[in-house]
């Protein structure tokens, strides 16, 4: 862990703030390429990831940006309202999930709101090494629009185009015309909230998996099932330590493994990170994440978000 201090606080747009942080010492941080994040512990105790949205090489700070998000668990409000210049944060990190391909003959990112952070230092990347690029960047409204003196250059040059919806996606970016065609040699970027993420997938379901990437910054709550009167609690089996716990339905099987005093370590909690990630063997799971794709849940879960269907879910704990 870093303790780094708030250099600055900046209002980049309405409910937007970009956080600088340095060391307090002045010492050069640890470097990162684009795309890469950072975990803070944010006033309060909660740990949120947020992209580096710096350009990639500085290591004198780093900068992340944060949407104030009233309907969120206290990470984004403990940030803008609690956190000011000259404080303390403990910072883990870079971590990079979200690499870019240097090798793409083409690359198109599109950002979503707040989902701007991590493709900000992409372009910034790509510009470095003369690759080719076009942004799209779908807002609200203007003034919702962060970065803007920094993208301003981009805008006039043709490569950022920036589309405003006013409430209305109807009003937006076609997305799926934009992404109706796959061009050999062409990598896709994308990151925002959950509807246009779902939106860009439905749109390049015909594209080359392995041409199309995403970073998910936030996810919509996770449905909490019906309870049952007669619903019995499920069994977990920790192989590592021979404990046996017991998960109500509607538990996480993380919450479960915190009541019991089970380690384990998380950052997120939505199924976005993959930092809870543990194997299991056995049992059925309700899966509810992001990360994971069909072969890996045969062997593998996040348990922040996960739910027992049938037990015993003999986890590797």
């Amino acid at each position: 862990m870093l303790k780094l201090r708030v250099r600055s606080v900046t209002y980049e747009a309405e409910g937007i703030l970009s956080f600088d942080l340095v060391d307090p010492q002045g010492a050069d941080l640890p470097a990162f390429e684009a795309g890469a994040h950072i975990d803070i512990q944010t006033p309060g105790g909660l740990s949120r990831r947020y992209s580096l949205c710096n350009t990639p090489g500085q290591v004198d700070h780093y900068r992340v940006a944060v949407l104030h998000a009233p309907n969120s668990r206290g990470g984004s409000r403990a940030m803008h309202e609690r956190v000011r210049p000259g404080d303390l944060l403990q910072v883990s990190g870079p971590h990079n999930f979200f690499p870019l391909d240097l090798q793409a003959e083409h690359t198109v990112l599109l950002a979503g709101g707040i989902g701007i952070t991590p493709l900000i230092a992409m372009i910034e990347q790509l510009e470095r090494l003369g690759k080719s690029y076009t942004l799209h960047y779908c807002t609200q409204t203007p003034q919702r629009t962060a970065f803007m003196q920094r993208l301003a250059p981009r805008v006039a040059a043709g490569h950022v185009q920036i589309h405003h919806d006013h409430g209305d996606p109807r009003q937006g970016l076609d997305i799926e015309g934009l992404l109706d065609k796959y061009r050999p040699g062409t990598q896709l970027y994308f990151c925002g909230p959950p509807g246009f993420m779902k939106a860009v997938e439905a749109a390049t379901s015909h594209w080359p998996k392995d041409a199309v990437h995403c970073e998910y910054f936030g996810a919509e709550p996770l449905a909490k099932p019906v309870a049952h009167s007669d619903a019995q609690p499920l069994e977990i089996q920790l192989s590592k330590s021979g404990r046996s716990i017991m998960v109500d339905p509607v538990q996480t099987i993380l919450q479960a493994l915190r009541e019991a005093e089970v380690a384990c370590e998380s950052s997120c909690e939505s199924g976005l990170c993959g930092a809870c990630k543990v194997s299991y063997s056995a049992g059925q799971i309700e899966h509810n994440d992001y990360v994971l794709d069909a072969q890996e849940r045969q062997s593998q879960v996040l348990v922040c978000c996960a739910r027992v269907l049938q037990g015993p879910v003999v986890l590797e704990l």
